[in-house]
């Protein structure tokens, strides 16, 4: 069943941006902006159900979160060539999405399909579910749906702590 509610009435929680080197932009975010601390995850053969354009993929990455009052900051370093990230970003720093929550991913899938803008990329991770739409013609960049769950919800709540109460040491969290 196609879902019913417009994906883009949701609120907007995370902006993300695809870099060449975590590490170092992290840096430069936490010392010329002053947003951190960053909680780096490495995303290597975690993923199930990949798929770019429509076919099986691989998807390996390494991840930088961080909160700046009401938006998450997401840094992306993608290890393939072949993803939505390298699709709008081929090399160098570049504003890449802003995610919402989604109830159900495969009816977002659907939503966005019949509006013409196929999933660039899709895959799960546990039980979590997350799809990248080309919605560049649209919104100037892509359109990230992540499904929204307790264990998400919760870990984002002690990044967001973080960020709140951070005294830019150790700007980097693994």
């Amino acid at each position: 069943m196609l879902q019913q509610t417009n994906p883009l009435h949701r609120q907007f929680f995370q902006n993300a941006w695809v870099v060449d080197d975590v590490e170092a932009s992290i840096h430069r975010w936490s010392t010329e902006l002053g947003i951190g601390p960053f909680f780096v995850t490495e995303y290597r053969n975690l993923f199930s159900d990949v798929r770019y354009h429509g076919q099986p993929a691989e998807l390996e990455m390494i991840v930088a979160l961080a909160q700046n009052g009401p938006m998450q900051i997401e840094l992306i370093q993608p290890l393939v060539d072949q993803c939505a990230y390298r699709d709008s970003v081929t090399h160098g720093t570049g504003f890449h999405h802003m995610c919402v929550w989604s109830d159900s991913v495969p009816d977002d899938i659907a939503y966005f399909a019949n509006l013409g803008y196929p999933a660039a990329n899709s895959a799960s991770v546990g039980p979590v579910d997350f799809a990248y739409f080309d919605t560049r013609s649209m919104l100037g960049c892509m359109l990230e749906v992540v499904t929204k769950n307790p264990n998400t919800e919760a870990r984002f709540a002690e990044i967001a702590a973080a960020g709140a109460n951070w005294d830019g040491m150790n700007p980097i969290r693994r």
